[in-house]
């Protein structure tokens, strides 16, 4: 029960971990920093932050990294970083924390998309199982789309209170809805990167055995990409200054967002799994909504709160049908060990003469011989 207690802790630290990142993110990027050179900070202090857990933890027990797994963690620090953190960004800078909290939710929809063609998952329609993946997948498609389409009337005004931070900011969080189609356009492409990442990743967690090398040798690669591609869309060495506040959030979102929680995240899945932090992502929909609202005076629109129930709902659905193919694929391969280990028996036991069967069996043969 305890240790229960402490997973379920630990994930709502993260989640907390991960709405903090979004609510400073879109505050010094309203307050003028570039979403490209905030793209780029963040992986250079993930690589710093990781780093010693790869070297102390990893070192004795570390395989030997080949040219092509090499290539897997480059195509990953394309796709898990460099693309998505730079796309994620500038979608976020378009668009309010709540959006940017209901839209990551389409993750796992995405990926159960590209991994049908792939061979890795299967379509399963037959199955009730099967059924629910495709339906929840349908469902947190849709949802998404009419939280991007539609917003409706004003459901939750804004809050009196006013953080003297998001004063400085000088623009309006609520602003960003005159971009309502790009933002939520650009963090859809986003969750599609992340999902392509997290099809890479799969294969390479197969064939390395070393995961916080992976993920530090991906976010270092990853660093020199985003300070390319900053230093081309940003060349004004003024633009990459760091005050107070934006030294926060670059070192926030590359020790905490991305180093503290990879490795309470990892843990939490060696807990209980995957499935089990999985159901935690719409927790993080509820924190940005609430810290939004209170700190950055955002309004909830109508269809936001009815896309974001939306693509929760597609989302419980796509992991139920998960978590029952699990348990059929679990049962499965347990009868199929009890029926192995019968056999066994069967084999070993003694007959009426006190002769094992396969004993038996090879005694009447050399009779006959």
């Amino acid at each position: 029960m305890g240790n229960e207690l402490l997973v379920f802790v630990v994930m709502v630290i993260v989640q907390l971990a991960f709405a903090g990142m979004i609510i400073i993110s879109k505050l010094v990027m309203d307050g003028g920093m570039n979403a490209f050179v905030q793209s780029a900070y963040r992986p250079i202090f993930a690589t710093v932050s990781i780093a010693p857990f790869a070297f102390f933890l990893e070192r004795k027990t570390r395989p030997k990294l080949t040219r092509s797994i090499l290539f897997h963690i480059f195509l990953c620090s394309i796709f898990g970083i460099t693309a998505n953190q730079s796309i994620y960004f500038i979608g976020l800078k378009n668009s309010t924390p709540t959006i940017v909290s209901a839209i990551d939710n389409l993750i796992p929809a995405f990926t159960f998309i590209i991994a049908v063609p792939l061979g890795v998952e299967k379509l399963g329609l037959r199955s009730i199982a099967g059924q629910a993946k495709f339906w929840g997948t349908i469902i947190c498609v849709g949802g998404a789309m009419l939280l991007s389409l539609y917003h409706g009337k004003v459901v939750i005004g804004q809050l009196g209170f006013h953080w003297k931070y998001a004063e400085n900011t000088g623009e309006d969080v609520n602003s960003a809805h005159s971009n309502f189609l790009l933002g939520p356009f650009l963090l859809i492409v986003s969750s599609l990167t992340y999902a392509i990442w997290l099809i890479i990743q799969g294969r390479v967690s197969e064939r390395y055995a070393a995961p916080y090398t992976c993920i530090t040798l991906m976010c270092l690669m990853a660093s020199v990409e985003s300070v390319i591609i900053g230093i081309c869309v940003v060349p004004k060495l003024s633009e990459w200054a760091l005050n107070p506040i934006r030294a926060i959030s670059v070192v926030y979102n590359g020790a905490v967002a991305t180093s503290f929680t990879y490795f309470l995240s990892s843990w939490c899945i060696e807990k209980k799994g995957p499935l089990y932090v999985s159901m935690f992502n719409p927790l993080l929909l509820v924190i940005s909504a609430f810290l939004s609202w209170t700190l950055l005076r955002e309004k909830l629109y109508l269809g936001v709160v009815v896309g974001s129930i939306i693509v929760v709902a597609g989302l419980y659905g796509f992991l139920l049908g998960k978590k029952m193919e699990t348990s059929a694929e679990d049962t499965e391969l347990n009868k199929e060990k009890f029926q192995s280990t019968k056999v066994d028996l069967e084999l070993q036991l003694p007959n009426s003469n006190g002769y094992p069967l396969e004993s038996k069996q090879i005694s009447s043969e050399a009779k006959a011989s």
